[in-house]
């Protein structure tokens, strides 16, 4: 049986240890070390036959996230990644990266802005599903009241994401 290599690395955050997965060194997966069971059955979904294998040393990734959370709002521009998913989740995912730094939009506006207004629920079970966390910024979309409402990090690290944001 072929074993779906996927490589992953360690970040120390301001807001918990982050971990980034790899598919031929294509960014495939980030998420915080203590969300194992959502990272895991994500990785499994995606590659049933997954073998990890931790590596070591500066990535670029890693300083990248040094120029996040130092505030830089192009941080993640152009970052190579590779979300897998359905075409729906893909539209949503890219629809969430156009969502600014600082900004923050509803879960019925995002269904909008995807041209799918009646998709409400939908697009937010494919924000629930983001792969890339952070990069793929899902923790700038809140209730329609402003509530913070759902987070694969926790809802601590939704708010601190977005007070960290504001400019």
């Amino acid at each position: 049986m072929l074993q779906d290599l996927i490589s992953y690395s360690r970040y120390e955050s301001p807001i918990g240890q982050i971990l980034s997965f790899y598919n031929d060194n294509i960014l495939c997966l980030l998420d915080f070390t203590d969300c194992q069971d959502r990272w895991g059955k994500l990785l499994k979904r995606r590659f049933p036959n997954l073998l990890l294998e931790e590596v070591s040393g500066l990535s670029d990734l890693d300083m990248r996230l040094d120029d996040y959370f130092s505030k830089s709002p192009t941080a993640f521009d152009d970052l190579a990644m590779d979300t897998g998913g359905t075409d729906f989740q893909k539209q949503v995912w890219a629809a969430l990266c156009k969502v600014p730094f600082g900004s923050k939009e509803t879960y019925s506006s995002m269904a909008s802005i995807i041209g799918k207004p009646k998709a409400v629920r939908a697009m937010a079970a494919a924000n629930a599903l983001n792969p890339i966390s952070i990069v793929i910024p899902c923790h700038r979309i809140v209730g329609k009241d402003g509530s913070l409402t759902g987070y694969g990090g926790g809802l601590k690290r939704k708010k601190s994401l977005l007070l960290h944001e504001q400019l």
